[in-house]
Parts: C-alpha cells; structure tokens; sequence
C-alpha cells in the first residue's frame, strides 16, 4: 500500500529545515547542556491568570463540542480587537476561530488555491510554508527579498511573478528576519494584488511584538479588506503556544466557506481553550506588552553585544521575538557555522537556509532564554565568529 504523493512531497523532496533543532534536542536528551536558541518558544509560560480562566471554564463544564465557528463572545472579542487595531469594519461574521495559526494558514489556502494553481510567498519564510502550500495542492513559488533591504519585500520583484497567480502570503512582523514591512512596502505589495487579482494571506502573529516603526495590516489598505485573508493566533502575544488557538479574519462569505471547511476537519476549538483566550484578550495591552517585554529587552542586549565589531552584521531587528544575522564574514554558510557552534560550543541556533535561499550565510537566533544566559550565549557566538574570520 502507498500513501499519497501529497504527502510524501511536502518538503518538495529535501530537508524540512530542522535539521539542526533535531540534533541538537537528540543531544539535550543525551544529556549535554545544549543552549537553545531555535524555535520561538517563550521562556515563560502562559500566565497563571489564563490558567485559572481555562481551568475554571473546564471545570464550569465547557469541555464538550464548541461551536464549529467559534464562541460568539471569543469571535466577537477577536473582531472587536481587530477593529479597534486597524480601523476596518469588522464583525463576528468576519471570524472564524482555528486550532492554531498554523491551521488557519493551511485553511485559508485551502479556500483561495485550487488544485495546481501557483501560491507565492516570501523567501526567507517561516519554514513551513511551502510545505503547507504543497500540502492544499498547489505548486508553491518563492520570491527573494534581499539582506540589504533588510528584507523588505519588492513590489517588481513580486509583480514577475504574480501573472497566474491564486495567492500572496506575507508575514509582517516576520519570521525569521524580524523585519516590519513599512507602508510603502505593503502599499506596493497590495498594487500588485488588486492588479493582478490575487488574494493575499497575511500572517500577523506577531503583531503585538514591535520595537520600530509600526504595524500596519494590509487589510487596511485601499480596497483590500475583500480579498485579504488574516491570521492570528494567541501563541505569540499571550505566550498559549501549547494552547492551539487562533483566527482567520476574512469576507464573511469566504468564512463561511471556511466555517463549512472545519466542519469536515477540526470541528472547532475546545470551549475551555476558548474561554480563556477570552478571557486574555480582554486584559488588554497589559498583559500582552508583558509578554513581549523580555523580546525588547534582549533585541537591545543584542545590539550592545554586537556593536563594536564588523564580522557579524545584525538584520534590523524591528519586530518578532528573532533576530537574523549575517556570518558571511566567517566563510561558512549558515548551516556549516550553526553545525559547528553547535558542536563547538553548544549551542544552536537555526541556519538561515532553513527558512530558504535569501537568508544563506545567515543565522536565525531567537531570544527566548533568560537573560544573563542568552548573553553570554551571543558573546560566545561573537568571540567563535570573529575567531573564524580571521583565519
């Protein structure tokens, strides 16, 4: 018996990228005091006052089936907070909850891509879009941005290959660059959609993580709000990773379709869950700005540390809980650098070609340990890079 070519082509035939996390797990398991500083996994957990929320939910008997659609006062908390952010109409109509931001990426390519049609996205990306793209059907395309844009994306760029095309996916705050698209860059990006008829999918699960400029949603924009399709998520701004919880925010006629989509495939979110990203959502920007805080702090302590050197240049950190650096000075690619601190030095970080070919001989790091140990985690990774640069 076979299973389908659907499946086993996700990775289009290579690695998935976590090559290095797995290893350096296998090592942890091992014993080795291995300091990671790969997936986006915050060194806090969820706050205990959404435990209590989603614990007193449970008990108060919300564990059978939730709505497919979500709860209304969760659909209408999500609507009213998008509203609110970005100044477009929107309504519980508007919302569809999912079990995650990674379910709500594969959904909504599901609902704008037919079988065969071509989906772009962005190089560097977050490592498992073209896995999902091929995953709905459709033949992924990726389009570099370039490190000295800082990765900011370019309309001409997109527009080569936008003829044909069913969909754009973007990502600002983004992952693994930590780049904000500015206005200007997101105003061409939605030329090029409205002229080319394409929905765009924008995932802005980090949008509570801004250090510079600001945030803007491309639903926004000028005629923008009927075909952009966006996803959120309570993983990164309220630290509920584990908790599988998101949203699509949408036309209501194409939520419609998803809610009848998840009907057939999820069947909705745990009521308890629900309650409790209610119940965090209407704490306001409090407990989310307590949440990011540590991400602002050490993409400072980054910048201190890698100030007065010119080996390792650092990508503008402006968002995200990342940061992106650039070690073509040492003469290794990004994979070979991060496979030897690993074993050098242990600790690992992902390569940049993990998240495509525009971040090749660059590191992702990601802020997620405490602070005395992630400094001295990148001052050893300065000393090793600047080491191997000279010889």
């Amino acid at each position: 018996m076979q299973v389908s070519k659907r499946i086993t082509t996700l990775n289009g035939g290579g690695s998935d990228g976590w090559d290095v996390f797995y290893r350096a797990r296998q090592m942890v398991a091992d014993g080795q005091p291995v300091t990671e500083l790969t997936i986006g996994e915050h060194d806090i957990r969820t706050d205990p006052v959404i435990l209590d929320a989603m614990d007193k939910a449970a008990k108060g008997g919300h564990t059978g089936y939730a709505m497919v659609p979500g709860t209304q006062a969760l659909r209408e908390r999500v609507a009213a907070r998008v509203q609110d952010r970005t100044g477009v109409s929107t309504s519980f109509e508007n919302v569809m909850i999912t079990p995650g931001g990674q379910a709500a990426l594969y959904a909504a390519h599901l609902v704008t891509c037919e079988q065969g049609d071509r989906a772009l996205y962005l190089d560097p990306y977050y490592a498992t879009y073209p896995g999902t793209l091929r995953g709905v059907g459709a033949e992924p395309v990726a389009i570099q941005t370039h490190p000295e844009d800082a990765f900011q994306p370019r309309a001409e760029d997109i527009a080569k290959h936008a003829a044909g095309a069913a969909s754009l996916l973007v990502n600002t705050p983004n992952n693994p660059t930590g780049t904000v698209y500015s206005r200007e860059t997101l105003e061409g990006i939605a030329e090029v959609c409205r002229e080319h008829d394409l929905w765009l999918i924008s995932d802005e699960v980090y949008d509570t993580q801004i250090w510079e400029g600001e945030h803007i949603s491309p639903r926004a924009l000028p005629d923008m709000a009927e075909r952009t399709l966006v996803v959120g998520s309570m993983s990164k701004s309220h630290a509920m990773t584990g908790s599988r919880i998101g949203w699509i925010i949408g036309p209501k006629d194409v939520v419609d379709h998803l809610i009848n989509l998840a009907t057939h495939t999820t069947y909705g979110v745990a009521g308890f869950v629900q309650d409790a990203a209610d119940f965090a959502l209407a704490q306001g920007d409090g407990l989310e700005e307590k949440v990011a805080a540590p991400f602002r702090r050490r993409r400072d302590i980054t910048q201190q540390i890698f100030a007065a050197q010119n080996t390792v240049g650092v990508i503008p950190a402006q968002g995200a809980m990342y940061v992106m650096l650039d070690i073509r000075a040492t003469g290794l690619s990004g994979e070979e650098f991060a496979n030897r601190l690993l074993d050098e030095h242990l600790i690992a970080v992902m390569p940049g070609e993990s998240f495509g070919q525009a971040a090749a001989g660059h590191i992702r790091v990601a802020m997620t340990i405490d602070d005395e140990r992630f400094t001295k985690a990148l001052e050893t990774l300065r000393d090793f890079a600047i080491s191997l640069a000279k010889h």
